[in-house]
């Protein structure tokens, strides 16, 4: 059993009969009343997001994970195919366990939480960052440089990412898979 004090990003616990990760928390310490952890919970087996808050001290029980390195093979209609890089052997899952499914490369190594006690998967951990091409952009204009102007961007997977006026066709770019944003181009 833990506390909301060991809640953390990232964390599975059991919530209503129910596998839960947590996405998001904020402890609040109002100037009146008692102390409250405000969480974002995504259910691991049918990927619905729930608000939740959890009174100070309130006990939740969490789930025992094990993590293994898994690389992305391919993606076939909603199930994403993985195989463990260590004994090869090999898992489907389906694209709501994933954080962010239009961001996954063939060949990317990623991290997925297994529970323990069952050997079921759980989620799957993408990198904090991942570089891709761009496929298809329009061309900046020039003078057209308000300060932060961003412009519509497709990269190799298929996502759509905003991106600045001097990102072209072809140009490498660093995505923070956790905001699903534009972070860096890569020089070669």
């Amino acid at each position: 059993m833990a506390t909301t004090s060991d809640i953390k990003k990232g964390l599975c616990i059991k919530f209503n009969h129910d596998i839960y990760k947590i996405i998001e928390f904020l402890h609040v310490k109002p100037g009146k009343g008692p102390a409250f952890v405000r969480t974002k919970l995504r259910s691991v087996t049918s990927g619905k997001v729930l608000d939740n808050t959890f009174s100070a001290g309130h006990k939740i029980e969490d789930v025992r994970v094990e993590t293994h390195k898994f690389q992305f093979l391919y993606a076939e209609g909603e199930d994403f195919h993985f195989m463990n890089t260590e004994d090869y052997n090999q898992i489907t899952l389906s694209k709501n366990t994933l954080d962010a499914p239009d961001l996954l490369k063939e060949g990317e190594v990623v991290t997925v939480l297994i529970n323990a006690e069952d050997g079921v998967p759980l989620s799957v951990e993408m990198p904090s960052h991942v570089i891709l091409e761009v496929t298809h952009t329009e061309p900046g204009v020039k003078g057209n440089t308000a300060t932060n102007a961003t412009k519509p961007a497709t990269v190799e997977t298929g996502a759509r990412i905003n991106v600045p006026l001097f990102i072209n066709e072809g140009d490498k770019i660093k995505i923070d898979t956790e905001k699903g944003a534009y972070s860096e181009r890569i020089k070669e």
